[in-house]
């Protein structure tokens, strides 16, 4: 396991393993604020990314400080494109909301393990998702997850609204 963090971040927040319907869940084990979403992204279904940010704010509706539930869906955002954009297979995200933060891991299956690069100028926008997720996410990696890969970020909450 491969794991870079900032500032200190808190270790492993709730991991879970994906599965194969849509759910999402509160009052899981953590704690009453807890709470899972699960998604299954076929592939390239780029459609996708939106209804996984609408999904991910309903879940942090009344979660952390202002902005952070915006950086979640953002950091999220980029996780997801790269898996469906750079692969030609499905993917699986799970994000978990416990008591010391919210931990996302998005799954694909190709085992190619992404690297934070320098975007070049003559790119336009490409190239700066792990960029970002390096410099917002509490803490990051990637992981082998048998055949394919789980790129996570955690955040805490930065505190109650």
């Amino acid at each position: 396991m491969t794991r870079q963090s900032r500032g200190g971040g808190p270790g492993g927040i709730g991991a879970s393993s994906p599965r194969e319907q849509d759910e999402r869940t509160g009052g899981a084990p953590d704690g009453p604020d807890s709470g899972q979403l699960t998604r299954r992204l076929g592939r390239a279904d780029l459609r996708a990314v939106s209804e996984v940010r609408r999904a991910l704010r309903e879940l942090l509706r009344h979660w952390g400080k202002p902005g952070r539930s915006e950086t979640a869906e953002l950091l999220t955002s980029e996780l997801v494109t790269n898996a469906l954009v750079h692969t030609d297979h499905e993917a699986y995200v799970t994000a978990t909301l416990g008591p010391r933060g919210l931990r996302v891991e998005v799954r694909d299956f190709v085992g190619v393990r992404p690297e934070p690069r320098v975007p070049n100028a003559d790119d336009g926008t490409n190239g700066r998702g792990l960029i970002l997720v390096q410099s917002l996410a509490d803490a990051w990696g990637v992981r082998a997850h048998g055949v394919g890969k789980v790129v996570w970020f955690e955040l805490d909450g930065g505190g109650t609204a």
